[in-house]
């Protein structure tokens, strides 16, 4: 038997005891303060002046650690908002209860009612007169002086992460404060948050291959969602000119430490507005959130020092390319045969049934991306990858369409929106021909958002933020496992 499972056997054997007695997992314990709240209020009082008070409360929390010297012992008990110390006396809680405490483990969720008062050492503690084990732990803690440092224990086994890897727990409260912000940042600009369906019967809003699920009351195969965008343009034509979703979208595409099958996204749409609304719309939340987030612009990514702070660059997809490969003029990148000639020429692999605009955007991902560290909108994208998006007025090879990327990572994407339904249909129908071709990122035909678009969408900008990534960004996370509760994993057996 490993040394685990005899503890593990050890603490069961407590809990039948514990049973027999018939007061395992009790429920009517109630707490009157929280840590915080004692620490903030009389942690700073002397011993002298808090202790003649008798001020009494009842805490609760799980035991992190336990010490015991003759008829007395402390308990530091660690709850939501922080630790408080139990100072447990057998002439307090009385011989039996003292004897079961001396036998709860480290982990052991327990209550404590008693006075207030501070340690010869200044420690503010709650001198116990009843004591009450309210959940036993069967399992042992890993050893406080390790933590729990594994990657892979820690996204598989988040619970245990949390409770002992207090920057882990920070990581979920800045990103639960960073999306109530945006939400509040999005309502008091009059944007209406909404809910969209989660199942389509055609995959759109996006180019990524999405997962297929099955209704078997209807017989009918379904996509899980790949964006929302459709349904929130489709709200744009009924009358809603205003309108975001924080949600999920699930792409059925590779792991990685910037890619998760499922993942969160905010979307909204915004009639009577044009893409550079959007950018400046975007770049005045990112830096509101940085100050109210993180108190300052100015932080540091993976050593990468950001400045939300100074304006955020804006940028052509074409002019980064040629500032970024040597030789080539902004010019050149909207010539197909100039592009495929630096290609070879430099041994960069590309497909020759690409087109110039596929073929552009392909070497910005490759040669460009990973210099943009400081926030930057690359704007001007082809209009053969941006099927959703509004032509150019002046260029009809281009869009009206940025994205931003910071630290070489892509956290937003926005556009002026094809309202045009003549046009739109024409560029699903390309998409239906490269998916019949073997793409299956590629879209398929939406007649019913044909339909839609045909009885009048407002001129609309409308953008999608990574969140994600973003609290990445925020909280100096290297994966995006680090700031999903529970990541995809691998089956463990």
């Amino acid at each position: 038997m490993t040394e685990e499972n005899k503890l593990i056997a050890e603490r069961r054997a407590k809990l039948a005891s514990i049973r027999e007695q018939g007061v395992a997992f009790p429920n009517d314990f109630r707490r009157s303060h929280i840590a915080a709240d004692l620490h903030r209020n009389y942690g700073n009082m002397d011993k002298e002046t808090l202790d003649p008070q008798n001020i009494e409360v009842a805490v609760v929390g799980r035991m992190m650690s336990k010490r015991l010297f003759g008829k007395g012992g402390f308990a530091n008990l660690k709850e939501v908002t922080g630790d408080i110390q139990l100072f447990v006396q057998q002439n307090q809680v009385g011989e039996e209860k003292f004897a079961a405490f001396k036998t709860y483990d480290v982990g052991d969720i327990v209550g404590g009612k008693g006075v207030l008062f501070k340690t010869k050492t200044g420690e503010l503690s709650v001198k116990v007169s009843e004591l009450y084990l309210i959940t036993k732990s069967l399992r042992p803690l890993p050893e406080k002086f390790h933590g729990l440092s594994d990657q892979e224990t820690r996204y598989r086994q988040r619970y245990v992460d949390l409770i002992m890897n207090q920057e882990s727990a920070d990581v979920f409260r800045t990103r639960s404060r960073m999306v109530s912000y945006i939400r509040n940042f999005m309502q008091e600009r009059a944007f209406l948050e909404v809910e969209t369906p989660m199942m389509h019967m055609i995959p759109g809003g996006a180019t990524a291959k999405p997962f297929t699920t099955h209704h078997n009351a209807l017989d009918l195969e379904l996509y899980l969602r790949v964006a929302p965008e459709l349904f929130l343009k489709r709200l744009t034509v009924g009358g809603f000119e205003r309108v975001f979703e924080i949600n999920r979208n699930f792409r059925n595409e590779g792991v990685s430490t910037k890619h998760n099958p499922e993942f969160t996204m905010m979307e909204f749409y915004w009639a009577y507005a044009d893409y550079h609304e959007l950018m400046d719309l975007t770049e005045e939340m990112f830096r509101t959130m940085a100050e109210n987030v993180k108190g300052t612009t100015v932080f540091s990514y993976q050593g990468h020092e950001l400045d939300f702070g100074q304006p955020f660059k804006r940028q052509s997809m074409a002019s980064l390319v040629a500032e970024y490969n040597e030789g080539l003029s902004e010019s050149d990148c909207h010539d197909l045969v100039t592009l495929q000639t630096h290609c070879v020429n430099n041994d960069i692999g590309f497909d020759k049934k690409w087109t110039q605009g596929k073929l552009l955007a392909e070497l910005f991902e490759m040669t460009v991306e990973e210099h943009l560290i400081q926030p930057t909108f690359v704007t001007e994208y082809p209009i053969d990858i941006s099927p959703l998006s509004r032509r150019n007025d002046d260029n009809p090879e281009i869009t009206d369409r940025f994205e931003l990327f910071i630290c070489g990572n892509e956290i937003a994407n926005g556009f002026s929106e094809l309202n045009d339904p003549e046009d739109q249909a024409e560029r699903f129908k390309a998409q239906v021909a490269e998916l019949e071709a073997g793409d299956e990122e590629a879209m398929h035909y939406d007649a019913d958002y044909i339909r839609a678009l045909e009885y009048g969408m407002p001129p609309t900008a409308g953008e999608g933020i990574g969140i994600d990534r973003l609290v990445m960004l925020f909280t100096d996370s290297a994966s995006i496992r680090d700031v999903l509760l529970f990541p995809y994993m691998k089956p463990e057996h």
